[in-house]
């Protein structure tokens, strides 16, 4: 294996039942509603799938909810857009715990 991440691991997701059988399914079940039509279409779902797979920079994510995306007629500009939006609340997410260091700095100057 030349990196640590293999692409065909991904095909063995389903895998994870093996040694936890009834834990497995009812991940898998739960899984499975939550991208199904509801408030936010199946499509929507898989857009932000794809936004929080790149903040969480799973690459077996990225490689799933890319072809989702694909396949449910996003489109590219659609995805680097959504992809842009969780850059940006992460990085703002970071900057914003930027208070805590401030506060801590502040009271031991005080």
């Amino acid at each position: 294996m030349s990196n640590y991440y293999d692409s065909k691991d991904l095909r063995k997701f389903g895998d994870i039942t093996e040694w936890s059988e009834e834990l497995g399914e009812k991940f898998f079940d739960y899984y499975g509603k939550v991208f199904e039509d509801g408030a936010l279409t199946a499509r929507e779902k898989s857009l932000i799938a794809l936004a929080v797979a790149h903040t969480e920079q799973c690459p077996y994510c990225i490689d799933a909810y890319t072809k989702d995306a694909l396949q449910r007629g996003v489109t590219k500009a659609e995805m680097m857009e959504a992809i842009h939006a969780g850059a940006a609340i992460k990085g703002g997410a970071s900057l914003v715990h930027g208070v805590m260091m401030m506060n801590k700095v502040n009271k031991l100057d005080g």
